[in-house]
């Protein structure tokens, strides 16, 4: 899947506010975000279950700025992570993290 495309659908989600996370790669992309926002570092190659178990307490601890970041905390609550895991998930982790232009859309 090409990663500016789960980038784009994500960063649409939260800025419109619907939807749901659809699938491994936009929850690694998400998780990404999260971290950042929250100034977390995991390492880079956590499973599903183990990345998850990591934003956890950060789904509880983390306050919201605004609509966008408070939507993201919401999909990230409703998701859960399947086994499925390959290096595109650990690309779009990093991208999240990495990310300088959150909730803009490219266009």
């Amino acid at each position: 899947m090409e990663n500016i495309v789960v980038r784009q659908s994500v960063i649409i989600k939260c800025s419109l506010e619907a939807s749901a996370l659809l699938g491994n790669y936009e929850f690694y992309y998400a998780c990404g975000l999260l971290c950042r926002l929250a100034g977390k570092q995991p390492a880079q190659d956590l499973r599903p279950l183990e990345l998850y178990a990591f934003i956890e307490p950060l789904l509880q601890d983390y306050a919201p700025q605004n609509g966008p970041e408070t939507y993201l905390l919401h999909m990230l609550r409703a998701y859960k992570a399947g086994d499925e895991y390959d290096s595109g998930m650990q690309q779009l982790f990093r991208m999240g993290l990495d990310e300088k232009n959150m909730w803009v859309q490219i266009t």
